[in-house]
């Protein structure tokens, strides 16, 4: 059973993000008020939960929420200031985009960048214990799965309407046969020992 809040007066804000072992496309993040009160028995961590189950939580989620908010660094961010920092970036601006303002954060993982003023703590697996985490981590998980379904029209060949983006077999193999898109983060070993790619 997830824990409804961390603390019981203070207005919380979970946080949560996907796609950062991704071989391609941003990685988004979420942030989700929710009431103090609020319950529902599917609520889980993202991965232990159907794409059919995070497709039906998302709305319910939406529409309960006291506030959420969905936001995205993109690739050429990515290979910039790297996987960690656009991590936190992706985080702080789900967090800018909050109506209403957190006076805590509850952060899946162990590290985290400060966000303005306001107290945060880091709890590892947060997403499996925390009800708010455990919402964004669905709503990050399920607004980026649309972004990439949507890019695998244009790009077929790498089988991200499967992988979503991860190293599978199927995916490092067109990598190797097509090259890489302006899609992919070319700060990621996207083939094994780094075999020269020639890059788009």
């Amino acid at each position: 059973m997830l824990k409804k809040y961390f603390d019981k007066v203070l207005i919380e804000a979970g946080c949560d993000e996907a796609g950062r072992g991704c071989l391609a496309g941003p990685v988004f993040a979420a942030a989700v008020i929710l009431p103090k009160k609020f319950k529902n028995p599917l609520l889980d961590d993202s991965k232990k939960l159907t794409d059919k189950q995070r497709k039906m939580l998302r709305p319910i989620i939406e529409e309960n929420a006291i506030a959420f908010a969905v936001a995205e660094v993109s690739a050429q961010e990515i290979d910039e200031i790297n996987i960690l920092n656009a991590s936190f970036l992706a985080m702080h601006r789900a967090l800018d985009q909050l109506k209403t303002i957190p006076e805590c954060l509850l952060i899946d993982g162990n590290r985290f960048k400060k966000y303005k003023d306001i107290p945060h703590h880091c709890i590892i697996q947060g997403d499996g214990k925390y009800l708010s985490i455990a919402a964004a981590s669905i709503l990050a998980k399920t607004y980026r799965d649309d972004y990439v379904d949507a890019l695998h029209e244009h790009f077929p060949h790498y089988d991200w309407i499967n992988n979503k983006t991860y190293g599978t077999l199927k995916h490092r193999d067109a990598i190797r046969k097509y090259g890489a898109t302006e899609h992919h983060r070319k700060s990621f070993a996207l083939l094994p020992r780094q075999l020269i790619l020639e890059l788009e």
